[in-house]
């Protein structure tokens, strides 16, 4: 039976952090083992919001693949590839950015939330004004059947389905109606106790050595009622004690327990869990470092990527074409 298709990406921003491995890649490298995934790195999304910060992008480019490869993610069971690599998803968008109504993009949630929260930066442009079409050509090139999404994802989701079915409508049966595969990720804070984020400074990432992690542990936002040790505290409250359900579950009743009756104190705590999260953090770390002291193999394996990817992409556009009655 043929397999179904998933896509899914990330932007080249930066190291992957806790936040990000299990909001998304610890399903993806589970899915790779019973669907044909396409993973990539979406540099063009990258240059909506950050087309003046261009510099960093090849390193980023090598960082992301290197966490894709050390977090369990396979070539040789999934196709990992550069967005920008592939021309015919930059044709397909501008294919459906003719049939998209302006209205459409408008109403877009992210459109106006990021515009507010985005003050500093100039991003009234075509190009973020347009960016879910681009988003819709990343899904309808590989004809993905599901797209792995949490729920707060599922409008953007269903405008891709939106620029389908008009494409169909217009022009015939060519595209599939991705549909979201809703995952239930672990939800980490970040170590100041809000969402764990690179522009709040607040992360653990695969690239920290062991004893950055030690670090950021022991300074990690705890209850900020207790004031000593045996003061009884609020666990809920405490950023510690949510790393602890997903690094040491099988102590995380135990520590709730003991830290309402005031019996263990925040450091003893925090030590506890140093050596749970590097148990996990540590293996991924060491071979992140191994992968990238040949950034030739890493180039390696996205241009492998790429050009299985393209392959798919132009099988695609050729259905496009004729669709549309393009070309001669």
């Amino acid at each position: 039976m043929e397999r179904k298709i998933i896509l899914s990406g990330a932007r080249p921003t930066g190291e992957i952090h806790l936040g990000n491995y299990f909001g998304a890649l610890e399903n993806w490298v589970r899915l790779q083992n019973d669907y044909d995934c396409y993973f990539f790195i979406a540099d063009w999304h990258a240059l909506t919001t950050g087309y003046d910060e261009t510099a960093d992008l090849p390193e980023n480019l090598i960082q992301l693949i290197a966490d894709y490869l050390a977090c369990g993610l396979d070539p040789d069971k999934s196709v990992l590839f550069l967005q920008s690599q592939i021309l015919e998803q930059a044709e397909l968008h501008l294919l459906l950015s003719m049939i998209t109504p302006l209205s459409w993009l408008e109403r877009c949630p992210t459109y106006k939330d990021q515009i507010s929260q985005m003050k500093n930066k100039d991003i009234t442009t075509y190009g973020f004004l347009g960016y879910p079409c681009l988003m819709a050509s990343d899904i309808l090139t590989y004809r993905a059947d599901f797209v792995p999404v949490g729920e707060d994802q599922l409008p953007h989701l269903e405008l891709s389905r939106e620029i389908a079915r008009r494409f169909n409508h217009l022009y015939g049966q060519v595209f599939p109606e991705p549909q979201p595969l809703l995952t239930t990720a672990k939800v980490l804070p970040g170590t100041d106790g809000r969402k764990m984020s690179k522009s709040y400074h607040n992360t653990i990432t695969f690239a920290d050595e062991p004893e950055t992690v030690r670090k950021k542990v022991m300074s990690m936002v705890t209850d900020p009622a207790r004031i000593r040790k045996d003061d009884k505290g609020h666990p809920e409250v405490c950023s510690v004690y949510a790393f602890h359900k997903v690094f040491n579950a099988e102590e995380w009743d135990e520590i709730g327990a003991s830290c309402r009756a005031g019996t263990i104190g925040c450091v003893a705590c925090k030590k506890k869990l140093q050596e749970k999260l590097l148990a996990f953090h540590r293996p991924i770390h060491e071979k992140r470092k191994q992968l990238l002291e040949n950034r030739d193999d890493l180039r390696r394996v996205i241009k492998a990527g790429s050009d299985k990817a393209r392959q798919k992409a132009a099988e695609t556009m050729i259905d496009v074409r004729r669709a549309m009655h393009l070309g001669l």
